[in-house]
């Protein structure tokens, strides 16, 4: 197989590595990070004027019908550059969402608008019990005149607190973890009844905890049919996870290089660091680790827009686990070969070490992820 990139791809890549290498050094970052919500609006904006928020739109909605492949291409140099804009959960996640499930009125109204950058979004479907659990819904979605009343609570919904409009998981028939009865919604924040509570998560992102308390929306906010949404959220989180174990590479990319930089220079008992045998081992291990998680990101990535199926769900869950595990071997080895200064605020490798154990849990942790190949593969022998 062939995985040279076209040339198409290449521009694309060397636009998204110079946009973040000339707007986003360390000291930008953390004047972002105190910023009102967390991140620059106008590096978002910047995204959005080079065409790089339309990438994975069709044609017909200003988009460049771009694959897996380009939101990797993207993803890794952000994630390079530990920028903290909400890409992901807004472009991606948002976006395929509207893509899948949008009628073509809300497609034309919203899809133009994110890939623009003038809209931000945010994908509120993790509960406080939910565990990574997407049929794990308990905010009520009841029929109303016109419309419906939401009522529940969503937990850690990246980006939400600088969102425009929020995509809302919420059970509009059946029990609780039933998988069927799940409706999804478009909700303005700043509606009656809507209440935020905005965090910065561990790697210096900003989330929001996501309160709705009688909550009007109307019938032509559902993305959808009602009650079928969990098969969408399914899919499209699938290609947030590819689009992740990308981000998550090019953090990794960015702490090996430090970690070797520092091996090099850093003089003990007379000579570099990189000089004793057994920290050479450790830099080796650490680069093992990457090449097996960027050869799982590459492969995750030329699935990510397949039809659903078992396998797709396989290798996704297969790539996830790896790169998880690779994220926190290199977070844990950058940190012992640097030793102390490897945990300071003001040194960037702890900050790439933060965001890959956040990483490493944001869709569901190892574990989630190795029950849910185990299970898949179980399927798979019965049939």
């Amino acid at each position: 197989m062939d995985f040279k990139l076209n040339e198409e791809q290449l521009m694309l890549q060397d636009t998204a590595a110079r946009l973040v290498r000339d707007a986003y050094g360390f000291e930008h970052r953390e004047r972002f990070s105190q910023s009102e919500h967390g991140f620059s609006h106008a590096f978002m904006q910047q995204l959005g004027d080079l065409g790089l928020c339309a990438v994975p739109f069709a044609q017909a909605h200003g988009g460049y019908d771009g694959t897996g492949v380009e939101n990797m291409l993207i993803m890794t140099e952000l994630g390079r550059g530990l920028c903290l804009e909400p890409y992901l959960h807004s472009v991606i996640f948002a976006g395929g969402l509207i893509t899948q499930l949008g009628s073509e009125e809300q497609k034309e109204a919203l899809l133009p608008q994110l890939g623009s950058a003038a809209l931000q979004m945010a994908v509120a479907v993790d509960e406080p019990q939910s565990h990574y659990q997407l049929h794990d819904v308990q905010t009520v979605a009841e029929p109303v005149t016109g419309g419906w009343a939401l009522n529940g609570r969503k937990s850690v919904v990246v980006g939400g607190q600088s969102a425009g409009l929020i995509l809302v998981s919420a059970r509009s028939s059946h029990g609780v973890r039933d998988e069927k009865g799940i409706s999804l919604f478009l909700l303005d924040p700043h509606d009656a009844g809507v209440r935020r509570r905005s965090f910065a998560t561990m790697d210096g992102r900003m989330a929001c905890e996501l309160y709705l308390d009688n909550v009007f929306v109307k019938s032509s906010a559902v993305l959808g049919e009602v009650g079928q949404a969990l098969p969408a959220l399914r899919y499209q989180q699938g290609r947030c996870i590819a689009a992740q174990c990308a981000e998550a590479v090019g953090s990794m990319e960015a702490a090996c290089a430090l970690t070797l930089d520092y091996l090099k220079t850093r003089q003990q008992f007379g000579q570099p660091l990189g000089k004793f045998q057994v920290l050479q081992h450790r830099m080796v291990d650490m680069r093992i680790e990457l090449d097996q998680a960027t050869s799982m990101t590459l492969l995750a990535a030329c699935v990510a827009d397949q039809t659903d199926s078992d396998v797709r769900s396989r290798t996704l869950a297969a790539a996830k686990f790896i790169v998880s595990r690779a994220s926190r071997f290199v977070a844990d080895q950058g940190i012992q070969l640097h030793g102390g200064i490897g945990l300071t605020w003001e040194y960037m490798l702890s900050h790439h070490a933060k965001h890959l154990l956040m990483v490493a849990r944001q869709f569901g942790d190892d574990d989630h992820h190795l029950q849910a190949y185990a299970t898949l593969m179980q399927v798979t022998a019965a049939s």
